[in-house]
């Protein structure tokens, strides 16, 4: 009994960490002085989420561990994405420290939501049981709903917040049509048990509708196509910061999820899931890059960007299970290095109040902020696929994974994507570099770093609220960005592992599409 208990702590010790330092934060919120800063707090959110970090890399020394009747799996493959969504929440949590950090903000809240929705995706990382996927997709959005519509003085916040729950709540209904379907066919919702039965099922059509429920639930999660209509309000209105966590953390556990439940799950129906999906990819890359050409909007350009990317990685679902996964699961790590970058970028120009949006506002700011523009360059060029950035090396391990199935067409779609793709990121990284017209009244001359205070009774521009933690960040997600392109194979070699430990029995074996050794 006392062996139970002790693995049921074990498993889900990152979980449990991040969850009090939530509430230790809320509780500690109405204690402060209404004029007294609550950057505080975000230390100590930013403390619980490294120490969750440590605590998940720690698991992998205890081995694979099954806790609460089969419903929790830890193993190499969930403490990848635990790790990957923790790091995305503490760059997310620095770049935060003052664009919410006035004396009379809600900041406080703004921390522990960042707690409790890395709570959720980290519990969908490790649940082989549907009904606790489902607990951790609730507790991960509601918490994305409210970020969305953090500044309650602003229309188009409040929209995107709305939009956002009211689609989400549609979506949340298929996945949940497709966890009923998935019991009504196999008897079971825990997946191990659902693997097994769909070879013996007298329901082989409810199998495939809980697979097609369970892909349009995910496939909103994710903003892949027909599912993303409300990716572009919903990035335009949510604040910067919001933006860069909700792009990258979420979707890198639900990925997670999806992985397990198709490649582990319904491995024996992979013919049938994998053609949809492929449909689904070339659905999400054209719409994604054509979407994206005709945006002016800085943040809705991005938008349509991040669907395209889902694109991408979705096509990594019709190679080889390993392969698949290890791609994919690289690829989201590529990803959030980059986009988590630029929209710490975005966030740090534009300020708290965002009044630089269209592609035109960022015109000439090499010429004030080279540093900023060098970064920002360096992240759009990662999202082309250039060579010695992350997204060259993620697209690279995903269409060649995918040629090593035949899928050449497919392939061959998302690089003639990655050729339009560079039209868009390259007009914004030449606005940037060329002379500008006249610079905005508020565009600032220095870096002038200011305290939450002067920031929030206005007596300094927008751009002067960037601090030193933000400044922090932008370099670790630039020098993450470098890294998995320059010498990715480390990173790959831990996702093949992750691979490995979650594809069906019998696949561990396959030859791999790429060496990770040879990249080190």
């Amino acid at each position: 009994m006392l062996e139970t208990v002790s693995n049921n702590v074990l498993a889900l010790l990152p979980e449990y960490i991040l969850t009090v330092t939530g509430v230790i934060i809320m509780l500690l919120e109405p204690l402060l002085p209404v004029n007294r800063s609550r950057r505080p707090l975000g230390w100590i959110a930013i403390a619980g989420t490294a120490a969750s970090i440590g605590v998940s890399f720690w698991q992998l020394q205890l081995g694979i561990m099954v806790a609460f009747s089969h419903s929790v799996r830890v193993d190499s493959y969930s403490v990848f994405f635990q790790v990957l969504v923790g790091l995305v929440a503490a760059a997310t949590l620095l770049s935060s420290l003052d664009f919410f950090g006035g004396p009379k903000s809600n900041a406080g809240e703004y921390y522990a939501l960042i707690c409790f929705g890395t709570v959720g995706m980290m519990l969908m990382s490790c649940s082989t049981e549907l009904l606790m996927v489902f607990v951790g997709l609730e507790i991960s959005s509601i918490a994305t709903y409210i970020m969305a519509g953090f500044r309650k003085n602003q229309a188009s916040s409040m929209e995107s917040s709305l939009k956002y729950f009211l689609l989400g709540s549609f979506a949340t209904a298929f996945f949940l049509y497709g966890i009923a379907l998935t019991f009504g066919a196999t008897g079971s919702t825990n997946l191990t048990v659902v693997a097994g039965a769909l070879a013996s099922t007298k329901t082989p059509v409810l199998a495939v509708l809980a697979i097609a429920m369970i892909i349009i639930g995910i496939g909103f999660k994710v903003s892949a196509a027909p599912f993303h209509v409300w990716t572009p309000d919903v990035y335009q209105g949510a604040p910067a910061p919001v933006v860069g966590f909700m792009s990258t953390a979420p979707k890198a556990a639900a990925f997670a999820v999806l992985l397990r439940i198709l490649f582990s799950g319904y491995a024996l129906y992979e013919p049938r899931w994998q053609s949809l999906l492929a449909v689904v990819s070339v659905l999400s890359m054209c719409i994604g890059n054509l979407g994206a050409l005709s945006q002016r909007d800085v943040k809705r350009m991005l938008a349509y960007s991040s669907i395209a990317h889902a694109g991408y990685l979705i096509a990594a679902f019709t190679a080889l299970p390993v392969d698949g996964i290890a791609a994919a699961a690289f690829y989201s790590a590529s990803y959030a290095a980059t986009n988590v970058g630029a929209f710490i970028v975005i966030s740090i120009v534009s300020g708290r109040n965002e009044r630089l949006r269209s592609g035109e506002d960022y015109t000439g700011l090499a010429t004030r902020h080279p540093a900023l523009a060098a970064a920002f360059s360096f992240f759009l060029l990662s999202m082309i696929g250039i060579p010695f950035t992350a997204g060259f090396f993620g697209k690279f391990y995903v269409f060649t994974a995918v040629m090593q199935t035949g899928h050449t067409k497919l392939a061959i779609v998302g690089l003639l994507n990655s050729g339009v793709a560079c039209f868009y990121y390259l007009r914004l990284i030449v606005r940037m570099y060329s002379e500008p017209g006249s610079a905005p009244a508020y565009a600032p001359t220095s870096l002038k770093l200011a305290s939450a205070d002067d920031v929030a009774e206005g007596s300094i521009p927008p751009f002067g609220n960037a601090n030193v933690p933000a400044y922090f960040a932008l370099v670790a997600a630039a020098l993450a960005t470098l890294w998995l392109g320059v010498a990715p194979g480390r990173v790959l070699s831990m996702a093949q592992t992750a691979a490995i430990a979650t594809a069906p029995a019998g696949t561990a074996t396959q030859q791999t599409a790429y060496d990770p050794a040879s990249l080190h």
